[in-house]
């Protein structure tokens, strides 16, 4: 038998009055705040104290003879992971793959 989907469904749930939807929806406007409420950054502490005075130095250094940046993934590796030179660069083994 063909089923016609386009037609309006009429299910027997459907008769259940808006009042009674109302009551089993919980109000949203109702001003209450939840305390999981995850739109409050300012409720969340984090632990180890407050960094944000903490100034922080990295040295970067720059690739060295024995490393390659592979032009697949722009990471930086050892020679020994060297797979291909292309005519766009070095490909390492995992890229190669």
């Amino acid at each position: 038998m063909a089923t016609d989907y386009d037609a309006p469904r009429k299910n027997d749930d459907d008769t259940e009055s808006i009042e009674a939807l109302k009551e089993r929806v919980p109000d949203k406007l109702s001003g209450t705040v939840s305390s999981e409420d995850a739109d409050n950054p300012d409720g969340f502490e984090l632990g180890g104290g407050d960094l944000g005075d903490l100034e922080l130095d990295v040295v970067v250094l720059p690739v060295q003879s024995d490393e390659f940046t592979c032009m697949e993934c722009f990471i930086v590796k050892h020679r020994s992971l060297l797979a291909k030179e292309t005519k766009l660069g070095p490909i390492c083994r995992e890229c190669a793959a």
